[in-house]
């Protein structure tokens, strides 16, 4: 049947108000109103990382694993923090910077669905990604609020300035845990030579940050986690905190499941309120990227669309 053409502007608007309905929210993600001041290797200041979440066994209270909000009711983690553990066990603790003491900025949710990449693999650690659905949706204010995630292309270039936060061992031989969330700065380190140092085993859906001497990094307790890094006045998530050898090795950069690989299967299993996806290319001024990526959008669907009623 031939689509006329008031149908076809129809469906061009409908598809329009559908893509601004999915970057809505763009307007509160990757903004951390109190981050003040950027340290490597000590104390958040209190509300620096409003995305930062705090994974808790119910069974066993303590800290176990990090995670990111990435809108009002979902949280990103790690698919391999989950192999003994179901989501009906954890706790989701967000607006945290204390693990004993007061938070009087926190709140807690208990998780209503668990899903891990159906393609994880616990021996390679491939697609080590997670989502963990809220049992009710959290308010957003200064101290909580959704980071960006990075969109699908976008490039992290070796260098790039990224953070990395947590409540991780500070050494590997400790044997507890920080009490106030830590955050360190570490360089992106290109696939190629860190694929060198771990004999052929990172790939496509992963990316690595650290410095040669070691010294930086991730450590147990941070899996889950965030990597950010900022673009203009936004943080995006490019990675999460996967695996590494043993905690700030040196030549031994820390792994982490690169988020832009995942842009289409987040979306698919959140449906609606689709967090906000940035592209980042630290090889190009990223100024007005999401202008360009919109308008990619827009020229690619409409022409589409009046093919249809063309040759239908």
């Amino acid at each position: 049947m031939r689509m006329t053409l008031c149908q076809a502007v129809c469906v061009s608007v409908a598809i329009l108000l559908n893509i601004a309905g999915s970057l809505c929210q763009l307007d509160v993600c990757g903004q951390a109103p109190r981050n003040t001041k950027i340290v490597g290797g000590e104390n958040a200041g209190v509300g620096s990382w409003p995305w930062q979440a705090s994974l808790h066994k119910i069974s066993f209270p303590g800290h176990f694993c990090g995670g990111s909000l990435i809108n009002k009711d979902w949280v990103l983690s790690a698919a391999h923090c989950f192999q003994t553990i179901s989501g009906f066990n954890v706790k989701i603790y967000l607006g945290r910077q204390l693990q004993s003491g007061s938070n009087p900025n926190e709140v807690s949710r208990t998780v209503t669905q668990l899903i891990t990449h159906p393609n994880y693999s616990s021996t390679t650690q491939n697609n080590d990604i997670a989502l963990l659905q809220l049992s009710s949706p959290v308010t957003f204010s200064d101290y909580i609020r959704p980071v960006c995630l990075a969109a699908a292309g976008s490039a992290f270039g070796g260098g790039t300035a990224s953070w990395i936060t947590g409540w991780g061992k500070l050494k590997s031989a400790d044997t507890s845990l920080p009490n106030t969330l830590q955050e360190v700065q570490v360089p992106i380190v290109n696939n190629s030579v860190c694929d060198k140092a771990y004999g052929g085993k990172i790939t496509s859906n992963m990316m690595c940050a650290g410095v040669n001497e070691g010294g930086k990094d991730s450590c147990q307790g941070d899996s889950g986690g965030p990597m950010v890094s900022k673009n203009d006045s936004l943080w995006i998530q490019s990675g999460i905190v996967s695996f590494g050898e043993g905690c700030a090795l040196a030549k031994f950069p820390g792994v982490y499941a690169r988020v832009s690989q995942y842009q289409s299967w987040i979306s698919s299993q959140i449906g609606s309120d689709l967090p906000g996806f940035v592209s980042f290319n630290s090889l190009e001024s990223s100024s007005g990227s999401l202008l360009l990526f919109s308008l990619s959008l827009t020229s690619y669907i409409i022409p589409l669309i009046f093919s249809f009623y063309l040759f239908s």
